[in-house]
């Protein structure tokens, strides 16, 4: 933990993004999102959620692109076609939709006697599980949060929270996400990226918003490899391959939740909070990746091998682990 904590904290140094929520901030007040929270609007929060949703699962080129062609879904569409008449009886509620099963690529689902007057596949969303998403969604903000998004957080929170108890900040992070994990096709990562940024800059005079989107982390193959490569996961005995185990006892989030700890997050901005996983995670993401510092990627490192990148500010202190050192 000594030598994880010595790394993360000089990545931090150079990486670390102190204006991260100030920047977030301005960002929402320029496209009325902090206004929404305000006025407890699900409408434009759930158009901004479900932008965020479509980013997962290709590069955000890609998705970015497919948008600024075809357009993103709205709560106001949605709302639209749940009036489509007849009903499909998996348009009733949130806990009816599950296995809708529209696969857009095949022009089927699992009640295809409604198919052709179902309003999914009148949505030019990138593919059939997008569109479920979509709809899961807006039907998860109607029906299990009573129409009133912000005042779910609230109450979620208010109800997890224990201000002394050491693990505060998993009770409140599990009160909000958990739930959602139920929502179709919006993965874990998805969910703490977009709720993190929600949560830390959407009011802040709501202290448990951003104790729990500071301890929101997302693991991607990027803060995986990263974690692989120095060595950190070796030392502590927390090998493991890419995937659940990342958020597993000994994985990658763990171990940033622990080192984190060791890290005083005031010291990169006094308006921090004391102990921020969120930060550690994203410098770490921001260190490697190619529109960060394109430092530790594939692009730059020979996985086969140890890295040669001398240039590398942490190269004499990194264990410079070879991620595949089998030649395919």
């Amino acid at each position: 933990m000594v030598y994880a904590t010595s790394l993360i904290k000089t990545i931090c140094a150079l990486a670390g993004e102190p204006t991260l929520i100030e920047d977030s901030r301005a960002e929402f007040a320029y496209i009325g999102l902090l206004d929404a929270i305000q006025r407890h609007d699900d409408g434009a929060i759930f158009n901004w959620l479900i932008e965020a949703v479509s980013y997962q699962g290709v590069s955000d080129a890609v998705a970015a692109s497919y948008i600024d062609e075809h357009g993103c879904i709205s709560a106001i569409d949605i709302a639209r076609g749940l009036k489509t008449k007849p009903p499909c009886p998996k348009l009733r509620s949130y806990w009816h939709f599950n296995g809708c099963g529209f696969r857009k690529t095949y022009g089927i689902c699992n009640e295809q006697r409604y198919f052709a007057e179902c309003p999914l596949p009148k949505h030019d969303l990138r593919n059939g599980s997008l569109s479920q998403a979509a709809y899961s969604l807006y039907l998860f903000m109607r029906d299990v949060a009573g129409g009133d998004f912000v005042t779910w957080l609230d109450n979620q929170l208010e109800q997890a929270d224990r201000p002394t108890a050491r693990d505060r900040t998993r009770r409140l992070v599990e009160a909000v996400v958990t739930p959602l994990t139920n929502v179709h096709g919006v993965s874990f990562k998805v969910l703490n990226m977009s709720l993190a940024m929600l949560l830390l800059a959407g009011d802040s005079r709501r202290d448990r918003w951003i104790a729990a989107g500071a301890g929101m982390i997302a693991i991607d193959t990027l803060i995986h490899n990263w974690m692989h490569r120095s060595g950190i996961l070796r030392r502590l005995g927390a090998q493991h391959n890419y995937g659940p185990q990342c958020y597993g006892i000994n994985g990658c989030a763990a171990v940033i939740e622990l080192v984190s700890r060791r890290i005083d997050a005031r010291k990169f901005n006094a308006d921090f909070p004391k102990v921020f996983p969120r930060f550690v995670q994203k410098a770490i993401w921001s260190f490697c990746a190619q529109s960060g510092f394109d430092i530790c990627n594939g692009n730059q490192v020979d996985d086969s091998k140890s890295c040669q990148q001398t240039t590398c500010p942490i190269y004499d202190r990194c264990g410079r682990v070879a991620l595949d050192p089998l030649p395919r």
